[in-house]
């Protein structure tokens, strides 16, 4: 046989490197969601637009070629659920339309925990998880309106069921999933407990953050992930 057909030694890393080059229109518009800074009062569809964009292309990402071992049903996940987090994006932008922003929010949790996947289980995560989240709610339910306590109940449900499994499934997961309930703890303290300085830039800078790490897991070879 001769060698030379065989080509050069393969970098097992390069398959990953043509999505991050592809990486350009998240940073884009994110860049230009914060120079904008389009004021958020009153609500404006332009708003919504420069919001969601960011998110938006990662779809695009996702679509653009395969995950290097993750496999197209995982893709598949993290694309409904980042369709879901826009649309919650857009909702968020109105008042009153703020429990269709949950709902959606909710459902993009649960698939984004159905999308780590259940093996390994790792049960011992969930008490750190609960220490942490439980005096945190404790408190931000003295300061909810009764009409939102049970919808915001489950949504951090849901929220917590997605940190385990990202915590459980390592990676680039876990980073992305810790700062997910960092952000949404950020945005439920500023909006329902006390303003925070500079906090729309806290929570946005933590959500975008989270919604790119998340993405990329799809990316990473199963081999990666923590058991």
């Amino acid at each position: 046989m001769d060698v030379r057909k065989e080509g050069p030694p393969r970098n097992p890393h390069s398959s990953a490197q043509p999505h991050l080059g592809s990486l350009s229109p998240f940073f884009l518009t994110c860049t230009a969601y914060f120079l904008l800074w389009i004021p958020e009062d009153p609500p404006s569809r332009v708003g919504a637009l420069v919001k969601c964009l960011p998110v938006l292309s990662l779809v695009g990402l996702l679509r653009a070629g395969p995950g290097s071992g993750s496999g197209p049903g995982y893709s598949l996940r993290l694309q409904v659920a980042l369709l879901l987090s826009a649309l919650g994006d857009v909702f968020l932008i109105w008042p009153e339309s703020f429990l269709y922003g949950a709902l959606s929010f909710g459902l993009a949790q649960l698939l984004y925990a159905c999308a780590f996947g259940f093996r390994p289980l790792r049960p011992g995560l969930l008490l750190p998880i609960v220490l942490a989240s439980l005096p945190f709610s404790s408190l931000l339910l003295l300061h909810l309106p009764p009409d939102l306590v049970l919808p915001l109940s489950a949504y951090a449900l849901a929220l917590s069921t997605m940190l385990w499994r990202g915590l459980a499934r390592g990676g680039s997961a876990r980073w992305g999933a810790l700062l997910f309930a960092a952000s949404d703890c950020l945005l439920s303290w500023h909006t329902f407990v006390q303003p925070l300085a500079h906090g729309r830039l806290l929570i946005m800078a933590t959500y975008y953050a989270a919604q790119l790490l998340i993405t990329l897991s799809a990316l990473q070879s199963p081999k990666l992930k923590t058991h």
